[in-house]
C-alpha cells in the first residue's frame, strides 16, 4: 500500500513539474524579443558611410537585453513597391554577436558579396517600407513600417530611445539627430552634475564632504587599532599569568607579565632599521672573468710515469 501511495505521489509531482515547465516555456514564447529594429534610414545622401565609402540605406538592430545575442541564422525581410526580398544572416562571423545594450548596422544596398552586413534588399525611397526581423525558424522577432513621410534626405525613422515602443523622425533638427550604431538618445549634459554645480558653485560643500569622509575613516581606523592593541595586550597578559600561575592582577602588574621587555623592543627596532637601510646590496654591473693559467711540468705528467711495454725482437 505504501509503495502504491509513493508511486502515486511521484506521478503527481512529475505531472506538476511538466505543467510548470510548459507554462514557463509558453510565457517565454509570448515574451518580447531581445533583438529589435531600432532605427532605419532610407535616403542616405551625406550621412554615415559604409566600409566601401558608399552612402547606402541602413537598418539598425538593437539588443535590449543584458546578455549577448547572436544574429547568425536570422532573417531580414523587406517589403515595398520594389518587391519582397529576404536576407539570411550567415553564420561564422563573430561580429554577428551583439553585446548587451549594443547595436548592429546592416546596409540595404543589394550587395551581399561585400560582407555579412550588406544585405540583398533595397529600401524604396518613394513609398512605405515594411521591415521584419525573423529568427532562424522564421518566427517574427520584430517589425516596423517606415512611412513615406520619414523619407526626407538624411532623416531616419527611429525609436525615441533604444528599445522604446514609440517612434519618431530624427534628423529634422539639431535636438533629434540620426545616430547610427549608437544610442538614439544622446545626453549632452549630466543632470546630476549640473544640479550639484548649481548648489555648490565654489566647491566648498565638496571639499567639506571629502575631508569629512577622510578624517572619519582615519578616526575609525584609529579606534579599531586601539581596540585591537588593547585586546592583544590583555590576551598576552592573561596567557603570561596562566603560564606563571599568577592569579592576582596586582602581582602580575608588578612582575610586568605580558609586557614586552626593553631588550625585545630594542631588537625589533634594530631589525627594522637594518631592513630599511641595508636590505639590498649594491653590486657592480661589471663582470670580470680571470683565466686560470696552469704551468706544465713533465714531472707531474702521468704519461711519463707509466711503464712502457718492451718490444720483442
Amino acid at each position: 500500500m505504501n509503495n502504491r501511495i509513493r508511486k502515486y505521489i511521484y506521478i503527481c509531482m512529475s505531472v506538476f513539474l511538466g505543467l510548470t515547465v510548459a507554462s514557463c516555456n509558453s510565457n517565454d514564447s509570448k515574451g518580447e524579443s531581445k533583438l529589435v529594429i531600432n532605427e532605419v534610414l532610407v535616403k542616405n545622401v551625406t550621412n554615415y558611410q559604409d566600409d566601401y565609402g558608399q552612402h547606402s540605406a541602413w537598418i539598425e538592430i538593437f539588443n535590449k537585453s543584458f546578455g549577448s545575442e547572436n544574429l547568425a541564422g536570422c532573417y531580414i525581410r523587406v517589403q515595398n513597391n520594389l518587391g519582397d526580398s529576404i536576407y539570411f544572416i550567415p553564420k561564422g562571423d563573430v561580429l554577428t554577436v551583439v553585446k548587451p545594450r549594443q547595436h548592429a548596422l546592416f546596409w540595404a544596398d543589394n550587395q551581399p558579396n561585400r560582407g555579412t552586413f550588406h544585405i540583398n534588399c533595397v529600401l524604396d525611397a518613394e513609398s512605405d517600407n515594411y521591415i521584419e526581423l525573423l529568427d532562424s525558424g522564421k518566427k517574427l522577432l520584430d517589425s516596423v513600417t517606415v512611412p513615406a513621410i520619414a523619407l526626407a534626405d538624411d532623416c531616419s525613422w527611429a525609436r525615441v530611445s533604444d528599445g522604446n515602443k514609440e517612434w519618431e523622425i530624427k534628423g529634422v533638427d539639431s535636438n533629434k539627430y540620426v545616430t547610427p550604431s549608437t544610442n538614439n538618445t544622446t545626453l549632452n549634459s549630466n543632470p546630476k552634475k549640473d544640479k550639484f554645480a548649481n548648489l555648490d558653485k565654489f566647491g566648498y560643500g565638496m571639499a567639506i564632504s571629502a575631508m569629512t569622509v577622510v578624517f572619519s575613516g582615519l578616526l575609525i581606523l584609529f579606534i579599531l587599532f586601539k581596540f585591537i592593541g588593547r585586546v592583544a595586550i590583555y590576551l598576552s597578559k592573561r596567557n603570561a599569568m596562566k603560564a606563571k600561575g599568577v592569579t592576582c592582577e596586582k602581582e602580575a602588574k608588578e612582575k610586568k607579565l605580558g609586557e614586552a621587555q626593553g631588550e625585545v623592543i630594542a631588537a625589533i627596532s634594530m631589525a627594522l632599521h637594518e631592513m630599511q637601510n641595508s636590505a639590498h646590496d649594491y653590486e657592480e654591473t661589471v663582470l670580470t672573468i680571470t683565466r686560470v693559467k696552469r704551468s706544465y711540468s713533465p714531472w707531474s705528467s702521468k704519461i711519463y710515469s707509466l711503464r712502457e711495454t718492451p718490444n720483442r725482437k
